[in-house]
């Protein structure tokens, strides 16, 4: 069996993510006196055969000790991830939960993560990633998810589910939990497909429960006195574990065992005094100054007690067995059980209340010198240090941002009071940053006049980000708020102002800030593709790729996505698909890390619900067009209306690139609506402004768009002439989807311009490449949208073919080759002299050829023949 790897202290560390990462992956230990309990490892053995394995029960019912002593005694391979209630920031969920399976399945940490780099709608993309990783096993896995009622945030409950709808045959999950799960426990328990451990099969039965109290009270005790105390703690785990405790060393158990009843709230306070009271004095402050922090190691416990003899004392507090719980099998992390945590908290508040802030400040100091962040964050706070805890929100936000975790970022900021958020200028700054990686242009605003009121009372103060200065996006304050205004000017389309904001930025600038110029820079260039001038844009964003590889050693990726994003459109608005489609697959590499590995494709679904705000331009967020355009296409001609009128569009309004996406939804309604005249007034000026600007694939659209309008009109000649000229600009780069996507009225005016030959617009069609033509007519067959009648759709289309081979002609072609006259193939075909010769006529006007020998060569040139 597999279990999960063993870690050695982790007393100095980088970052808390890393530094404690390894305790959570970590099998629990067994603790002294555990009690074998076959019954229950058979159930799970069982159990395991079904999807979801559900282990829950309240707290002290001993789930952790059982799962554990479970996949001790299997042979499956195990990933075991102890959760606590930093994991309820998806990101972070899912980053560990790729952590716990990597022994099992190498690589996979590395690929998942990589999906998290980028703000996803949802997680369904990195959970797919996992699921594919993870179908490629031969034998079982079974993941383990403990202490999963610490897991309160719906986007990790629906990723949960999404897993559990799409789970590999070669996965089993198991939750260990306090509560039920908000996941579909109803449709797999009809399924057949859910096992269920409960409270009432956890409880200790007799035989069970004097086992443990004589394991641990070292005697055997009366059969009345186990039975007793097995009826009075209803065979809890934690009271029949404190009332061992407390029995050891005494002789009047019968009235020990009198002493006690009631609910098990009662029984643990009256207990845990017990024990607690039992112990020697320095033990007793020991456990009551620890048990302020979540994980104990020594030096922590030594910088927050004051003592030198730590390490001594938690192997003491193991050895007693007072619910102290190892992470690590070399005595260097331990965690107290919840339960006694909560106690040992109360009774230090209780006895020592001005100790509580010392303590905490204590933890804070060490935890931040070690790289224990998110640890620090809140030891500060539970001081009353806000200032402090501010200063590490500030210090540590580009870090934890750069890795996607923003249920992180939100939790630190709630830990704040508003009012301490607002007074410090750089954190309006970082959620302002936040907020337009979210492309929410209202909040940046707002966000920026807050940074700017801040900082103008409370002036420059000193600033070490971990992530340092030069990488740094927030360092210079006055660069960071005109940057931060440019970017929210870029996602309203605004280029002008785009500019002059962005040159603003540079000015303040000071030297070694690279980071925050380089994204200036790129702003700039953006705003040349919003002006409509892909090709001083295509030229700029070339120029600056270098900065792109330094985005990405420093973990930007979501700058990574922004910066190929952009270039991919200059290229496309240019007509070069070649090196647009290059580099998106260069943007998939750089943000997967593997380019062997796929990376989900971004669905309408998902990126509608990503909350931008109305004002991002519907060039940079295209998801309402697109889905208008759905509409249109099923019919749905009164919702894209509803849409485009909601917008305030009209024909008369002034032509704008950042706006094109939109306008083009509503040139397709008046074509919908059969207003083709409205139409072309409003195509006209756009394309006039688009050809101008050398924007090639917008005049391809709106082109094809005219051919559609005019052909609506009963204009035939304007109709091909026009669609001509687009197939002209097409073809060089192979467009196909912008005159496929169209559907059926296009693939009728696709099939009039081939089967007929016009001087007006014959010119045209001779221009472009006979290949390309035969590729569209395919697309448009393989689309559903056949250009040629329903008699010839099961014919033969190959590239350099305008028109399809009936499969008769074919049969002619083969019989041609082997030299036979027309009337023995004739004969042969059971037809007229006259039927062979016009399908002969017929297969050199295909072919474009004038006699049998060209026919044939023609033939083995298109490998129509052998």
């Amino acid at each position: 069996m597999a279990e999960p790897a063993t870690t050695a202290p982790l007393t100095a560390v980088g970052h808390e993510r890393d530094a404690l990462l390894a305790t959570k992956l970590h099998l629990p230990r067994p603790r002294p006196g555990l009690v074998a309990r076959p019954r229950l490892l058979a159930r799970l053995n069982e159990g395991v055969g079904q999807e979801l394995v559900l282990v829950c029960t309240p707290a002290g019912f001993g789930k952790t000790t059982l799962l554990a002593e479970w996949v001790r005694a299997g042979q499956r391979p195990v990933a075991w991830l102890s959760l606590d209630e930093a994991d309820n920031d998806p990101a972070r969920f899912w980053r560990h939960v790729a952590a716990a399976l990597e022994p099992v399945r190498p690589g996979v940490a590395e690929r998942v993560t990589a999906l998290l780099g980028s703000p996803p709608a949802s997680f369904e993309g990195p959970v797919t990633a996992l699921v594919n990783e993870l179908a490629e096993l031969s034998d079982d896995v079974v993941l383990v998810l403990d202490d999963y009622h610490l897991i309160q945030a719906p986007a990790v409950h629906v990723s949960v589910e999404f897993l559990l709808q799409h789970l590999p045959p070669s996965l089993r999950l198991v939750l260990a939990s306090r509560a039920d799960p908000p996941l579909s426990l109803a449709g797999l328990r009809g399924r057949g497909q859910l096992a269920e451990l409960r409270q009432t099969d956890l409880r200790f039965t007799p035989q069970e429960a004097g086992e443990l109290l004589g394991a641990t009270v070292g005697a055997e005790l009366p059969e009345v006195a186990v039975a007793a105390l097995g009826n009075r703690t209803e065979g809890w785990a934690a009271g029949l574990q404190l009332a061992a405790l407390s029995l050891q060393g005494r002789s009047d158990i019968g009235e020990f065992v009198e002493g006690f009843s009631g609910s098990h709230r009662y029984v643990l306070d009256y207990l845990t005094e017990e024990v607690l009271d039992r112990q020697p004095p320095q033990l007793r402050t020991f456990l009551l100054e620890s048990s302020v922090l979540e994980r104990l190691c020594s030096p922590l416990c030594e910088a927050v007690t004051g003592r030198n003899d730590s390490q001594q004392l938690l192997e003491q507090v193991e050895r007693a067995n007072l619910f102290l719980v190892p992470l690590d099998d070399v005595r260097g992390w331990w965690r107290y059980h919840h339960l006694f945590a909560d106690l040992l908290r109360g009774r230090l508040q209780q006895q020592w209340p001005e100790r509580v802030p010392e303590l905490h400040r204590a933890a804070a100091d060490w935890c931040e010198r070690h790289g224990l962040v998110d640890d620090a964050i809140r030891h500060a706070r539970a001081a009353g240090d806000l200032p402090w805890a501010a200063r590490l929100v500030e210090q540590h936000f580009e870090a934890v941002l750069g890795r996607r975790e923003d249920a992180t970022l939100r939790r630190w900021l709630e830990l704040l009071p508003a009012e301490v958020v607002r007074s410090r200028p750089r954190l309006c700054l970082l959620q302002a940053f936040w907020a337009l990686i979210g492309s929410r242009v209202e909040a940046v605003e707002r966000l920026l006049d807050d940074a700017e009121r801040a900082f103008s009372y409370a002036g420059e103060e000193p600033y070490q980000p971990a992530v340092g200065r030069a990488a740094s996006l927030v360092a210079n304050i006055r660069a960071a708020i005109a940057r931060l205004r440019a970017g929210a000017a870029h996602l309203r389309g605004d280029a002008e102002q785009t500019i002059t904001l962005a040159r603003r930025a540079l000015a303040e600038l000071d030297e070694g800030e690279w980071m925050l110029e380089s994204v200036t820079r790129w702003q700039l260039v953006g705003a040349e593709w919003l002006r409509g001038r892909p090709a001083e844009a295509e030229r700029g964003f070339l120029s600056a790729l270098a900065s792109l590889a330094a985005w990405r050693t420093t973990g930007q990726l979501t700058l990574v996505a922004w910066g190929y994003d952009h270039l991919g459109h200059a290229q496309r608005a240019r007509g070069h698909l070649g090196a647009a489609l290059a580099t998106y697959q260069e943007a998939l590499e750089a943000v997967a890390g593997d380019p062997g590995q796929p990376v989900m494709p971004a669905a309408v679904r998902e990126a509608e619900q990503v909350p931008l705000s109305g004002a991002v331009v519907g060039l940079l967020n295209p998801s309402p067009a697109v889905r208008a355009r759905l509409e249109l296409a099923n019919g749905q001609v009164k919702a894209a209306a509803r849409w485009v009128q909601q917008r305030g569009f009209a024909v008369q309004d002034e032509p704008g690139y950042p706006r094109e996406r939109d306008y083009l939804v509503l040139a397709r309604v008046l074509l919908a609506q059969h207003a083709p005249e409205r139409a072309l007034e409003l195509l006209e000026p756009w394309t006039a402004l688009a050809a101008s600007q050398g924007r090639t694939e917008s005049t391809i659209e709106l082109l094809a768009l005219q051919a559609l309008a005019h052909a609506d009109r009963g204009d035939e000649p304007a109709a091909l002439t026009t669609l001509a000229e687009a197939l002209v600009l097409g073809a060089p780069e192979g467009y196909l989807r912008v005159f496929v996507d169209e559907g059926l009225p296009m693939a009728a005016l696709f099939r009039r311009l081939l089967g007929g030959r016009h001087p007006e617009w014959q010119a045209a069609v001779d221009a472009v490449p006979r290949d390309y033509l035969a590729r569209l007519a395919v697309a448009f067959e393989q689309a559903g949208a056949p250009v040629f009648p329903a008699a010839k759709r099961g014919a033969v289309l190959v590239p350099g073919l305008v028109e399809a081979l009936s499969a008769r002609e074919l049969e002619v072609l083969a019989l041609l080759a082997t030299g036979k006259s027309n009337r023995a193939i004739a004969e042969d075909l059971v037809v007229t002299l006259d039927t062979v010769k016009r399908h002969v006529t017929n297969l050199f006007n295909k072919l474009g050829v004038a006699n049998r020998v060209q026919a044939v060569a023609r033939a083995r040139e298109l490998g129509l023949l052998s």
